[in-house]
């Protein structure tokens, strides 16, 4: 194992692959990702829970590829559209931490994809998979390699807008449906699973060493707003 940051080690055969954009932070930094928690506050983000509720222009989500085929195999979700009022918040909350996810990843932020509000209803998931690269495996399933299909993918940033609850879930919870980085561990070798409050944003890379996974969401509703963006590096 690779030791990336203070608490975080990653799968040495990462390093042996031709990754096109390996981004990673100073190993010095606590974790190899950036968690800013209030990114927006409650009631903002309930009011986004409760407007995507009563939208019913969702659409299925697609695998990001040449086809553009969906197969609910890999992914099982929805997306929604931010309202105007929303857009603006996120907007302004986005830009206001700008100068902090820069420094974080030593580069500079360009042009920025449109948000995507997802939802994760029960039995919803999305399995391992690198934002801007396929990954490529043989005949008998083991990873050769990644092949890079969205280089203008660098930093991928992930609001949590409803939370992972206990036993009797609110309508703004969810059960099951964490966040884990598939070749990360911890310092005792364990998986890490990330289930952050209402309202969190994680910046992670947007390249194959943060391939991740949602696991299956076992009850109430998962909502995230994801967005991917460009830098100069």
């Amino acid at each position: 194992m690779h030791q990336i940051s203070d608490k975080v080690f990653a799968e040495d055969f990462l390093f042996e692959l031709d990754i096109e954009t390996p981004l990673l932070p100073s190993p010095y930094e606590e974790f190899p990702f950036l968690i800013i928690e209030n990114f927006l506050d409650e009631a903002v983000c309930k009011e986004i829970i409760d407007s995507a509720k009563a939208d019913n222009d969702a659409t299925d989500a697609e695998l990001r590829s040449s086809d553009e085929i969906l197969n609910q195999k890999i992914r099982n979700t929805k997306i929604h559209k931010l309202t105007s009022l929303h857009q603006n918040l996120y907007d302004e909350a986005f830009n206001a931490l700008r100068p902090q996810i820069e420094s974080f990843y030593s580069l500079s932020l360009t042009s920025s994809t449109e948000p995507q509000l997802l939802e994760y209803t029960k039995g919803s998931f999305y399995k391992a998979h690198a934002d801007d690269s396929s990954i490529l495996v043989d005949k008998n399933e083991n990873i050769v390699g990644f092949k890079q299909v969205a280089p203008q993918r660098k930093v991928t940033t992930l609001l949590f807008v409803s939370e992972q609850g206990d036993n009797k879930l609110s309508p703004y919870q969810f059960s099951g449906g964490e966040l884990t980085f598939n070749y990360f561990k911890d310092s005792a070798g364990q998986e890490l699973l990330l289930t952050p409050k209402m309202g969190t944003l994680i910046v992670f890379g947007s390249n194959p060493i943060y391939t991740h996974e949602v696991k299956v969401v076992e009850d109430g509703y998962r909502l995230t707003v994801a967005q991917w963006h460009d830098a100069l590096l």
